[in-house]
Order: structure tokens, then sequence, then C-alpha cells
């Protein structure tokens, strides 16, 4: 049945914040994973354009003798092709990781705001994400 109008905006305010919190938590996933993955081409580019004298031209000791404006052009392309297949590792790394803790599924339809009786969880299992302890391991998580 359906649940009145206040009750409904309350309940959609506490799913709401229960969907942005999910969403904050996959986001920081997502950047801690693709910070330390990809800090090899952070670091590289960094001294490639820290030691570069048309860029930043830094007065450190390890720009003076070991990198020279050739080394420093040489690392920044490093960097930049190396990023690529890090990329793609990251992504592969953060997807494997969302889909073996089921993250996507903690995200809560709207339909439970309007409707009384609905189950937190679209399959057996109760409670938020309650559901990526005792479903179905064939379940997709965008079904």
């Amino acid at each position: 049945e359906p649940r009145s109008a206040w009750c409904c905006l309350a309940w959609t305010l506490v799913i709401g914040t229960m969907n942005c919190l999910v969403f904050l938590l996959n986001l920081l996933l997502m950047f801690v994973i693709f910070t330390v993955v990809l800090l090899p081409t952070i670091v590289v580019v960094y001294f490639g354009f820290q030691c570069h004298s048309q860029v930043l031209h830094s007065s450190a000791r390890y720009c003076r003798s070991i990198l020279d404006d050739n080394s420093s052009s040489a690392l920044i392309i490093l960097g930049f092709v190396i990023m690529s297949p890090l990329i793609v590792v990251a992504m592969a790394i953060y997807c494997s990781l969302a889909r073996r803790l089921r993250l996507f599924m903690c995200f809560q339809p709207y339909s439970l705001a309007v409707y009384k009786g609905g189950k937190w969880c679209r399959y057996e299992g109760g409670g938020p994400c309650g559901c990526a302890r005792g479903c179905n391991t064939q379940v997709k998580a965008w079904v």
C-alpha cells in the first residue's frame, strides 16, 4: 500500500542519503585504486617536468647531476606511454573488487519510499546491503 506524503518524503531522504553514501564509497575506492596503480606514472611525469629546463627547471641536486633536458623529456614520454595500460589495469582491479564486494547491489530503488512492505534487498539476506552475503552467485548487479 502507498505511504503517506510525509512518510514518503522521509523515506526518500533516507534512501537518497544511503545511495549517496554508497556512491561516495565507490568513488573513494576508485580514487584509492587509481592513485596506487598510477603512482609510477605520476612520479615519472613529475620528475620529468620538474627537471626540464623549459618547464620548472628545479635546482635540486638530482636535476643537475642526473637529469638533463633529454632525459627529462624521455621521462615525460615514458610516463604518458605507461599511463594507458595502467589505467586499464586500475579499472580492471576496481571492477573486479566492486563485483566481488557486490557494491552495486547496495543501491536501493526509490520505490521503497513510495510503498510499504518493500524489502531492503531485492534478494534474500535482509538489511541494507545484506544481499551481498546471502545471494546467489549467478545474480548480476545490473538486474
